[in-house]
């Protein structure tokens, strides 16, 4: 899916990735859990991770994993945007609202992607 949204030269796979990939610690209730200072030092690792694609974004696929990804490059001063699939997906179908580019990079909050269809309306 994500390779048919970016293409396939704009993916960089984390290692160790798929069922081995590393946890970012915001699941199972751990980010609302009110123990920040442990789900950042648990969160370090896929911070370290991600870094270590050089990518300048980190997509995800749930909410949870979204804030704390998002969290944890603020923490720790990481420069990659985080944004959610389905972000990207309606990005690459004209139909991403102004109000949900709040995540995009500088290089894609401006994309617009015109579909004929759209200026009927």
């Amino acid at each position: 899916m994500v390779r048919s949204v970016v293409g396939a030269d704009n993916v960089i796979e984390m290692t160790p990735n798929r069922s081995n990939n590393y946890c970012c610690g915001g699941g199972g209730g751990f980010l609302q859990s009110g123990y920040t200072d442990e789900r950042r030092a648990y969160g370090k690792f896929k911070f370290d991770q991600i870094l270590e694609t050089g990518a300048d974004y980190c997509i995800t696929g749930c909410h949870n994993c979204h804030a704390q990804v998002h969290d944890i490059a603020h923490h720790y001063g990481g420069t990659y945007n985080t944004v959610h699939l389905w972000t990207l997906i309606c990005l690459s179908l004209g139909i991403l609202g102004p109000n949900e580019r709040e995540y995009l990079g500088e290089d894609l909050k401006d994309v617009d992607v015109f579909h004929p269809e759209t200026a009927l309306f």
